[in-house]
């Protein structure tokens, strides 16, 4: 009877996590859904919306415990997140190591140069490729990796421009800027409080600021590792095995 007591306990702690990465999660996509980006953005796209399913299962299977090490990107790539929910996801990784397949939906505008496919897209997302692949060879299993190690995104949004070329968080126009980074700090801020990590790591020199920007526990270690995107010239020479320096370098990994 005290070893069902304990089991059941231990789902619904770990229930707990995850509603409440997911109840953050949705915060955002309303809040971010309520902003208006002006000129160069012609076309926005919020997988928290279409892609929610997909999104869900992520959280719910891989965001429920605490995690010792956060690590933290800055916005979905349009073969990546942007058709299969999950944070760097590759559709490949995301399919077959993640083992996610949910139903993905459609944005209610989308532009012509740049479709949502889902798990049919035939488009490979580099940056996820390498990031999950990495994570794949050092740790085998997505149970051993996210056992102490969880990857969010600080924005869930995609922009483009009119000829549907991408457009990161850091070519908007400051105003519109200012609002995004008001409501994606303050959901960052929460997923920090929720997860409670030693380690708090920014995958690119953007996230590392972000992160800066909202973490003042002293506890917490901030770090920062190489961007995986493919027009980075240093990402393009053994990234993983930069990467994997890097953190134990940072004390993430032994």
């Amino acid at each position: 009877m005290t070893g069902r007591c304990g089991r059941n306990s231990s789902r619904a702690v770990a229930a707990n996590f995850s509603e409440q990465l997911a109840r953050a999660a949705r915060e955002l996509r309303d809040a971010v859904n309520a902003l208006r980006f002006p000129p160069p953005v012609a076309c926005v796209y919020n997988p928290l919306d279409y892609a929610w399913p997909a999104h869900a299962a992520y959280l719910r299977r891989f965001g429920n415990s605490r995690k010792r090490a956060v690590l933290l990107g800055m916005n979905p790539g349009p073969f990546g997140m942007a058709q299969t929910g999950v944070p760097f996801g590759e559709v490949a990784a995301v399919r077959d190591w993640l083992r996610i397949g949910e139903k993905i939906g459609r944005p209610p505008r989308e532009h012509p140069k740049r479709p949502v496919a889902g798990f049919a897209c035939q488009r490979s997302e580099v940056s996820g490729r390498r990031l999950w692949g990495l994570f794949a060879q050092r740790f085998g299993t997505p149970e051993n990796f996210f056992e102490d190690h969880f990857v969010v995104n600080w924005c869930p949004l995609v922009f483009m421009d009119e000829g549907g070329r991408n457009l990161t968080p850091d070519k908007l126009p400051a105003a519109a800027a200012a609002s995004l980074s008001e409501k994606c700090d303050e959901h960052l801020t929460r997923v920090l409080e929720i997860l409670e990590p030693e380690f708090a790591i920014g995958i690119g020199g953007f996230a590392f600021v972000r992160l800066g920007a909202v973490e003042r526990n002293a506890r917490v270690k901030l770090g920062q590792i190489l961007h995986p995107s493919p027009a980075s010239p240093a990402a393009n020479r053994d990234w993983a095995g930069q990467v994997t320096r890097q953190l134990i370098a940072l004390g993430v990994w032994p």
